[in-house]
C-alpha cells in the first residue's frame, strides 16, 4: 500500500470537521476497524446508526467514488499495520521518569512524521516545488510556534540565494501580504488552519495574485479550502505540549522536503551557493 493511502489516519485527522452524521460513521470505523472489511454498506449503516446514503456520502467525503473502493483501502490500511504502527501517541504525565519521557517524545515525533507521510499529497509537493523554483520571492507567514517553522524556512532558502522572509506577527503579516505580487509565493503555516491573522493575510495575498501554499493539519479548514496548494500534516490528538511538539516536527519535515526538492532540481547552482555560505561561516568561526 502506498504510504499516502492510509485512510484510517485520514479519518482520524478529519474527524473534527465531519458533520454529525459523518462522525457517527467515522467513529464506528475507528472503533471497529478489523470488522469493517467484512461489512456490507447496509450493515455498516445499521451498525453506525446511519443510512446507506450517509455511508456512501462519507466515502465520497474521504475521496472515494464508491463503497467498494473505500473498503479496499480500509483493508490495505489494516494489512499494513504492525506492532510499531499500533503504538499510540503519549502525552506528558505528572511524575514521568526521564527514561519514559525520552521514549514517549521520540515515539511521538517519529509517529508525526510517519503519519504525515500517510496524508501528504505527492503531486501537491511537486507543484509547490515548481512554484518555489520559479518564484520571484518567497514569504513565510506563521504565528507563535508556527513562526519558528517560518524562520527555519527563511534560513534554508536564503542560503541558496532565494529572496525570502518570514513574518511572525499579525501587523507585519498584513503589511507583507499587501506588498506581494503575482510572481511571489506565500507559504502560510498553521496547524489548525483557522488562525485569524493567517486567514486575513491569505485573503490579501490572493487579492494581489500571489500563489498561496498552506502547511496545515489534514482537515477541513478555511486555510486548506482557500489555498492554491495544501501540504497536509498529521498531528497527535493529545492535550499538553507534546502535541505541539509533534506538529512542529511534522511541519519542519515539510519545509525540509520543499527545500530538498528545490535544491535537487537546481543542484549545480545550489551547490555553489551552499559552498559559498559554508565557507564564509567557517571563516567567521576561525576568526
Amino acid at each position: 500500500m502506498s504510504l499516502n493511502d492510509n485512510v484510517l489516519i485520514k479519518i482520524r485527522e478529519m474527524r473534527e470537521s465531519f458533520t454529525p452524521v459523518e462522525r457517527l460513521v467515522g467513529d464506528y470505523i475507528l472503533e471497529n476497524t478489523d470488522e469493517i472489511p467484512h461489512l456490507s454498506i447496509k450493515e455498516l449503516a445499521q451498525s453506525s446508526k446511519t443510512s446507506d446514503a450517509s455511508v456512501l456520502r462519507f466515502c465520497k467525503t474521504m475521496g472515494y467514488s464508491g463503497y467498494r473502493n473505500f473498503i479496499v483501502s480500509i483493508s490495505a490500511s489494516l494489512g499494513s499495520r504492525d506492532e510499531d504502527s499500533k503504538a499510540q501517541y503519549t502525552d506528558i504525565q505528572p511524575g514521568d521518569d526521564l527514561s519514559t519521557i525520552i521514549s514517549n517524545i521520540s515515539l511521538n515525533n517519529c509517529k508525526s512524521i510517519e503519519d504525515t507521510l500517510s496524508v501528504i499529497d505527492r503531486k501537491e509537493i511537486a507543484r509547490a516545488v515548481e512554484l518555489l523554483r520559479h518564484s520571484k520571492r518567497i514569504v513565510f507567514f506563521g504565528i507563535g510556534a508556527s513562526g519558528i517553522i517560518c524562520m527555519d524556512g527563511e534560513q534554508k532558502f536564503s542560503r541558496i540565494n532565494k529572496m525570502c522572509h518570514a513574518y511572525t506577527d499579525g501587523h507585519s503579516q498584513l503589511t507583507a501580504a499587501t506588498l506581494l505580487e503575482k510572481d511571489d509565493v506565500a507559504i502560510f503555516i498553521s496547524n489548525s488552519g483557522a488562525t485569524s491573522d493567517i486567514i486575513d493575510a491569505l485573503e490579501i495575498a490572493q487579492k494581489n495574485k500571489a500563489k498561496c501554499i498552506a502547511i496545515t493539519k489534514y482537515n477541513k479548514s478555511e486555510l486548506a479550502e482557500r489555498a492554491d496548494i495544501v501540504l497536509s500534516i498529521s498531528t497527535p490528538e493529545i492535550t499538553i505540549r507534546s502535541g505541539a511538539m509533534g506538529s512542529r516536527i511534522a511541519m519542519l519535515t515539510i519545509i525540509d522536503i520543499l527545500f530538498a526538492g528545490v535544491a535537487s532540481a537546481e543542484y549545480d547552482e545550489v551547490k555553489t551557493y551552499l559552498t559559498k555560505t559554508h565557507n564564509i561561516l567557517k571563516k567567521k568561526l576561525r576568526n
